[in-house]
């Protein structure tokens, strides 16, 4: 952080003294007044429910740009990224600082590849949860268990355990995700095979069958790899923040990404593209693409309670850059599987038409966003509606590792502890029961 000569002047208008507060400066984006005098010095908190002007911590990770549509991984564009490399190089660079060379990329992913198995008791974990469990539900139990069969790498203030967590991790989410898969549909789980790219190895875990080979089809291999690329981290997002607070207590990693799962869970994070597919699934039982209409007339009434999943995003006011990747992605899948005239895909098509021209949504910029492809792209692929906020986490899971070891690593870290403003009964007597 650079100080800045300008300094910020809180005055009062009830006679109590100005206090000057220094302003900090970011290498891009907005300037930050350090307030943390502020209480010491004036017996007053800042209220800003949300956090959404106050910036918990300083990062060299991840920034957005939501005026311009910008996202950029340690300074590289995600335009860049997505097209030149894979999600190990994307996952190197978050955890490291810069893209890998030939042989550090060649030493990471045979690093991360060979750490693909899981404790071979997780599958009698699994067999404590319904068939019919959602699979964030098993995701959660699953993460959390691992610090139970890994607890050689708990440590989270010793280097070498953070690291051994962080490939751990990267490398058992697919395999969890695939085992919670499979466990649901009745299926035998499928061993990683470390000759196969992450991707790859990915969805034959998911797709394949001990009665035949399986040979992953490169489109959609790629198309994972970019879902995976795009939603590799996304600054201090919700659950981002949970891993960030929850990793703040000296908890173990695997705790913290657990807390991070249970967060990403939620409809109004990574659980959107799911809502996107169900509001799609909607409108296609009411009549498709024949009343798309009456359901766009029913999105513009603030009355009816009808929302619009999958366009508009909190944080970019324009076009989602990742949004755009994923479109390319998403009409390469469908064209690989000849699926340009399947109904619900003609539906999806139709809704973007209609969001890119209609003068309502242009004017809102509620463009379709990245939640709106990659739902479509996962549909397509073959990946259940219920699962796809369990890839969300496997992508984001480099993304926490990295914000939690750069927390670790930053000697202005404490403990999280937010204020509140208490509007709640001042002190009172308890009174005998008979007088209640």
């Amino acid at each position: 952080m650079t100080p800045s000569e300008v300094k910020a002047t809180l005055a009062f208008s009830d006679g109590s003294p100005t206090m000057e507060l220094p302003i900090y400066k970011g290498s891009i984006g907005p300037d930050v007044i350090d307030i943390r005098k502020l209480y010491a010095q004036t017996g007053k908190f800042t209220y800003d429910p949300g956090f959404l002007s106050t910036a918990s911590c300083n990062s060299t990770i991840t920034y957005i740009d939501g005026d311009k549509g910008e996202l950029l991984y340690r300074g590289y564009p995600i335009e860049q990224l997505a097209v030149s490399c894979d999600y190990l190089e994307t996952c190197y660079l978050l955890l490291h600082g810069e893209l890998p060379n030939a042989s550090q990329k060649a030493d990471f992913e045979h690093r991360v590849m060979h750490h693909t198995m899981v404790h071979e008791q997780m599958q009698h974990f699994l067999r404590g949860f319904r068939r019919d469990a959602h699979p964030m539900a098993v995701m959660t139990g699953l993460v959390g268990a691992m610090s139970a069969f890994y607890h050689d790498s708990t440590d989270i203030n010793n280097p070498e355990h953070r690291e051994i967590a962080a490939i751990r991790l990267i490398a058992k989410m697919p395999t969890l995700v695939a085992m919670a898969y499979k466990y649901t549909i009745g299926q035998p789980y499928i061993y990683p095979k470390n000759d196969l790219s992450y991707a790859g190895n990915f969805m034959r875990m998911m797709f394949a069958t001990p009665c035949e080979d399986y040979h992953p089809n490169e489109v959609l291999v790629r198309a994972m790899d970019r879902i995976f690329t795009l939603h590799a981290d996304h600054e201090q997002n919700a659950s981002t923040s949970t891993v960030r607070l929850c990793g703040s207590s000296g908890t173990n990693p695997f705790a913290a990404i657990a807390a991070g799962v249970a967060c990403l869970w939620g409809p109004a994070h990574g659980g959107a593209n799911e809502a996107c597919l169900n509001m799609l699934a909607d409108i296609q039982n009411q009549g498709g693409v024949a009343k798309i209409g009456e359901f766009i007339k029913q999105v513009k009434d603030k009355n009816s309670g009808v929302k619009l999943m999958g366009f508009g995003h909190r944080v970019y006011k324009n076009y989602d850059p990742r949004a755009k990747l994923m479109r390319e992605t998403c009409h390469e899948v469908l064209g690989e599987l000849g699926l340009q005239n399947d109904p619900m895909f003609k539906l999806a098509m139709e809704l973007e038409k209609i969001a890119l021209e209609d003068e309502y949504f242009v004017a809102r910029k509620l463009y379709p966003n990245v939640d709106f492809y990659s739902g479509i792209v996962q549909r397509a692929i073959g990946i259940p509606v219920p699962l796809f906020t369990a890839i969300f986490a496997l992508a984001r899971t480099v993304g926490w590792i990295a914000q939690l070891n750069e927390m670790i690593g930053d000697p202005e870290y404490k403990i999280g502890r937010p204020r509140q403003l208490f509007v709640g009964a001042v002190s009172r007597d308890v009174k005998p029961i008979g007088q209640r």
